[in-house]
């Protein structure tokens, strides 16, 4: 397996993955997420395979691409309350659902991990959904701790 920069090629492939994501999260809080949806759609995702500030990172199979990893650079310089530290954002993280269980997203994850070092970055960061424990479980194994909580109270 190779992971590397996503190029147009790959569009086809990151559609399906985004579309499981969307699944996932659609079970889950089937009030915000759509049946068969994706995040991006194919010409969003034409646009954002060359930002350099939106990295994204493809974990390329003999069977073709079975995982990503969408990233954003943060930084909030010359900020009056927060410092000007450089944060890799882990936007999505997504492993093939047949595939899951062989270690790719951990490789991605450590990967993006390598590539946020040599980038200059002071951490990583990621948002994961509570309706999604095995997501939980599986940062939590690669050492990632809670930095903040987002909560909701739902009105119907």
């Amino acid at each position: 397996m190779t992971i590397r920069r996503a190029t147009q090629n790959d569009i086809p492939a990151l559609s399906e993955l985004l579309r499981q994501v969307c699944d996932v999260h659609h079970q889950g809080r089937p009030d915000l997420f759509k049946p068969n949806g994706t995040k991006y759609t194919p010409a969003q995702l034409a646009e954002l395979i060359p930002d350099d500030s939106r990295p994204i990172f493809v974990a390329d199979t003999e069977e073709g691409v079975k995982g990503y990893a969408f990233c954003l650079f943060k930084q909030h310089l010359n900020d009056t309350c927060v410092t000007d530290i450089r944060t890799l954002y882990i936007d999505d993280l997504c492993v093939d659902e047949h595939c899951r269980g062989q270690h790719i997203g951990r490789q991605l994850y450590e990967f993006v991990l390598r590539f946020a070092r040599e980038s200059g970055c002071h951490n990583v960061t990621l948002n994961v959904w509570c309706c999604n424990p095995s997501a939980i479980r599986f940062y939590e194994s690669c050492g990632l701790v809670p930095q903040k909580i987002g909560m909701e109270f739902k009105l119907q």
